[in-house]
């Protein structure tokens, strides 16, 4: 009877060391995983983004002909004139919005593009349209959207007509008889047809005055 009262406090001394050693980690692992998540670059390209002094340089890409420049979706392979990749005519316009027969005339097969889209009344005069995100309300000379909206790749020599659910039937301005546009940017497949290698772009094809029938 007398050994029973120490054995029981030997034991709680135990439970009480052990629970005091246990080490509480949950919470700073997931603190630690959470920032790991927070820290992984978004995908998307993005011309304003700053690369990191520890970033790494954009590999060497070889621009296609009558272009030069890094590749990169900030600092694409330039061209000028009336260089072009793909060729874009309107050929009619339904419920969803303008028909462009589009081709790629390159050698490369392409993913992404700018599309910019410019519309003329009967005698052949630019026409403005209205630009929403102004405040108040002001006009631009043209419509433009981009994206890989190809309904997957254009390989070359590739044709395709196409409507793009980003130039829908309501962008059209009164009064528009004729519709001409021009894909401004292109952004070339990788191996494996998903992502972007690198970006080629002539901005000469898209001025703000652009007059009918263009360059």
């Amino acid at each position: 009877m007398s050994i029973r009262p120490y054995f029981l406090f030997a034991s709680a001394l135990v439970l009480l060391d052990c629970s005091k050693d246990e080490p509480k980690t949950d919470t700073l692992a997931s603190a630690s995983a959470s920032a790991s998540v927070a820290a992984v670059p978004s995908s998307a390209p993005s011309a304003s983004a700053a690369p990191s002094a520890s970033a790494e340089p954009e590999p060497h890409h070889d621009c296609p002909a009558n272009s030069a420049g890094e590749g990169s979706f900030a600092k694409p392979c330039e061209a000028k004139g009336a260089e072009r990749l793909m060729t874009v005519k309107w050929t009619k316009t339904d419920d969803k919005g303008p028909n462009f027969s589009i081709k790629n005339i390159g050698k490369t097969t392409i993913l992404y593009g700018k599309i910019v889209v410019y519309f003329y009344d009967k005698a052949g005069k630019q026409i403005d349209i209205p630009d929403a995100s102004e405040t108040p309300p002001k006009t631009k000379h043209f419509h433009s959207c981009f994206g890989n909206f190809f309904q997957g790749v254009m390989k070359a020599g590739e044709s395709a007509t196409l409507t793009f659910s980003c130039v829908p039937k309501g962008v059209i301005p009164d009064g528009t008889v004729t519709i001409e546009a021009e894909m401004q940017s292109v952004g070339f497949a990788d191996a494996s047809e998903k992502k972007v290698d690198f970006y080629w772009r002539n901005a000469d094809l898209s001025p703000a005055a652009r007059a009918k029938g263009g360059k």
